[in-house]
């Protein structure tokens, strides 16, 4: 099970792609795992024939676990051993004769053999190296309550949340890390403790609960995928944490859509498929230098103004959703940021995407508008404060103003985009600053930057 990422400690192997005595080729993906990051393909370290399956699907286990054995050409040779050497025969020693007239010895049992020499003990392993808890407290730790109190940004947030000390938790993650389930099922156990003062705490997300429903006859119940459980999780979290609010910007895409056209051949030509998203992707990025509270983060009662403008892209898969990361995309021009959503889209539809590829976004872009709908509310990607949902971009007829002042219907490129937001950090006056922003680029969109 190989490490997907420092804060990755386990992996549920999901599929096998190949049966027991299948050959492999090198680099030729093997199995499929998922973790709490990603979806991924894994490829064979070397050729061979799979010559035993130990972790079967559905199976979650610590990284470093082995999943499989390979035969190789080379591992077949070594493992027949050598034929030893006959070893010579000892001289026997001289036998003493008795005396005459003595009577004929018997035949003895051979008793057992000498005892072996006992080997020398072996000198006892250094203890772990006191490490600096780093709390102030002047207090050590060992190298193993090190990685039991590293646990992933959402167990740490969580047990912020709730004030609660990862280290008091037994985890049953690698290295007993703690992981969501164990520090959630601990929450549940554990009583409420009484709010300080007059004033009541804010509730954290608790424990996530999705009600049972009793199948009817002839009904296919499917069990989530990791993804999906994962997902619904963190979706009903959200909505628990953050005050959502959002707004509806229409948006005329006319100008867009004239340089789309004039530039799809020459970016075609370079690799580069230019879409609408990329457009909107990168007058994003453009404003959200100026407007940082969009590109923020809530940590209790603090706002974390992110110095990185990265951006997630929520891609469509047909196992799940899956958001990955476009990181700087303040400093990329039009073609990068189109490059980038090629690559990811690509990467995440193959599943060859890395844990850091999606992690450590600042803002997301949803385009459910690709599927048809007019326009959505997205719920935000935790632990941002703002998500933005593009609907779909069509001709529509449109009042038109002219520079002498004349009114007339045309037919224009049209495209509604809908912002949710963080209440609780985001007031509607910084969320419609932030789109009126964006929506004037879009319809004022500079050639020279295509």
């Amino acid at each position: 099970m190989p490490q997907m990422g420092e804060s990755i400690a386990e992996g549920t192997l999901s599929k096998w792609l190949k049966k027991v005595g299948d050959p492999v080729k090198r680099d030729e993906p093997l199995f499929e795992i998922s973790t709490d990051k990603v979806d991924a393909e894994i490829p064979a370290p070397t050729a061979g024939v799979l010559a035993e399956i130990k972790v079967q699907e559905g199976q979650t286990v610590p990284v470093q676990t082995l999943v499989a054995v390979l035969e190789t050409d080379a591992g077949a040779t070594a493992s027949k051993p050598a034929p030893a050497p006959a070893a010579a025969p000892a001289p026997a020693p001289p036998r003493a004769e008795p005396p005459k007239g003595a009577p004929a010895p018997r035949a003895q049992a051979p008793g057992p053999p000498p005892p072996a020499p006992t080997p020398a003990p072996a000198p006892a392993p250094a203890p772990a190296p006191a490490l600096k808890s780093g709390d102030g407290d002047g207090g050590v730790q060992t190298a193993e309550q090190r990685l039991r109190t590293k646990s992933t940004p959402l167990v740490r947030k969580i047990a912020a949340e709730h004030s609660v000390d990862i280290s008091r938790i037994a985890g049953s993650g690698y290295a007993g890390r703690v992981t969501k389930q164990d520090i959630l099922g601990y929450i549940e156990r554990a009583p409420a403790a009484p709010a300080p003062g007059p004033r009541p705490q804010p509730q954290g997300p608790g424990a996530i609960e999705h009600p049972a429903v009793e199948p009817w006859p002839g009904d296919r119940v499917e069990p989530w995928s990791k993804i999906r459980k994962i997902t619904a999780d963190h979706m009903v979290m959200s909505r628990r944490v953050s005050a959502h609010v959002a707004s509806f910007f229409e948006v005329d895409f006319t100008r867009v859509a004239q340089l789309r056209a004039k530039a799809k051949q020459t970016y075609a030509e370079r690799g580069v498929n230019l879409t609408f998203l990329a457009f909107i992707a990168k007058a994003c990025a453009e404003n959200l230098r100026k407007h940082p509270i969009v590109n923020a983060a809530v940590s209790a009662d603090s706002t974390i103004y992110r110095a990185d403008v990265n951006i997630g892209i929520a891609v469509a898969l047909d196992w799940g959703l899956i958001v990955p990361v476009i990181k700087h995309a303040d400093e990329l021009s039009l073609i990068g940021i189109a490059r980038a959503i090629n690559d990811l889209g690509e990467r995440a539809r193959t599943k060859k995407l890395l844990p850091d590829d999606i992690q450590r976004g600042t803002f997301t872009i949803t385009n459910p508008g690709g599927f048809g709908p007019f326009a959505g509310i997205p719920i935000i990607n935790q632990p941002q404060v703002a998500i933005l949902g593009v609907g779909t971009i069509e001709k529509r007829p449109k009042v038109v103003t002219a520079a002498d002042g004349t009114e007339s219907i045309a037919i224009r490129t049209m495209g509604m985009l809908t912002m949710s937001y963080d209440h609780r950090v985001v007031d509607g006056a910084d969320a419609d600053k932030f789109l009126a922003d964006v929506k004037k680029l879009l319809q004022e969109f500079p050639e020279g930057a295509v």
